[in-house]
């Protein structure tokens, strides 16, 4: 199976325009043959956490019609698309949220970042329960950049069945998770961790991107750098 991260610098504070980009994005992906892409932390804004909670025109619904884009070109091209950002919640306050639009554009699961960090802490609500879903026979876990920190996530993961770990970030230049982190979650675990990480200059800082795949030994298996684009990797799954 290809799995697919893509990497891009979002518009800070323009949905619109990044959704457009995110399903030119799942476009190219499919184009190669990927099954499922994996989008980076936030990736409908930017990173600005304080933005959300003063603007809350930035915060979408599962059912907002700005995703048509994003459910138009998974169904295009038979792709499941990975995406992620600040979603309303009952309690008032947005998730940190993936969504998982699945081949048919329908939405497969949900899942909310369970670890906060900082400044996050003031504004969203934590999540509850971990995320995964099953394409094609094969169970994905979902991860969201503090919280791959944590290695209970990557561990209840395998327990899970999962073979692949879809982990969408924000990481600075410098930020050690490339090589402390998302190796040792690998190896840890006999996991394929695929990283969609983020472009440009946000509240982290600058990020590079370097969306990376590594395999179950920890070995990183292909890395995209710094260009905006799509990281195609086929998987033995």
């Amino acid at each position: 199976m290809k799995i697919a991260a893509a990497q891009f610098a979002p518009v800070p504070g323009e949905p619109v325009a990044n959704v457009r980009t995110i399903a030119e994005l799942i476009r190219e992906a499919a184009g190669q043959g990927a099954r499922v892409v994996v989008f980076p932390e936030t990736s409908t804004t930017g990173y600005f956490a304080r933005r959300f909670a003063t603007e809350p025109e930035l915060v979408l619904g599962e059912d907002d019609e700005r995703w048509g884009p994003v459910r138009e070109a998974c169904r295009a091209g038979g792709t499941a698309a990975v995406v992620n950002a600040a979603v309303r919640t009952p309690s008032g306050r947005p998730a940190v949220t993936t969504l998982v639009f699945g081949p048919d554009g329908a939405l497969l699961t949900r899942y909310d970042k369970l670890h906060l960090h900082g400044v996050e802490e003031e504004i969203f609500a934590a999540g509850g329960q971990d995320g995964g879903f099953d394409l094609d026979g094969v169970r994905f876990a979902l991860a969201t950049c503090y919280d791959n920190r944590f290695p209970e996530v990557a561990r209840r993961a395998r327990e899970s069945g999962a073979a692949v770990y879809l982990a969408s970030s924000v990481l600075e230049l410098g930020n050690d998770s490339f090589e402390t982190v998302y190796p040792v979650r690998a190896r840890e675990n006999g996991l394929y961790v695929v990283l969609a990480n983020a472009l440009g200059v946000n509240d982290c800082g600058n990020c590079r991107g370097d969306s990376a795949v590594w395999g179950p030994d920890g070995t990183r298996l292909a890395t995209a750098g710094g260009t905006p684009g799509v990281l195609v990797v086929e998987l033995p799954l």
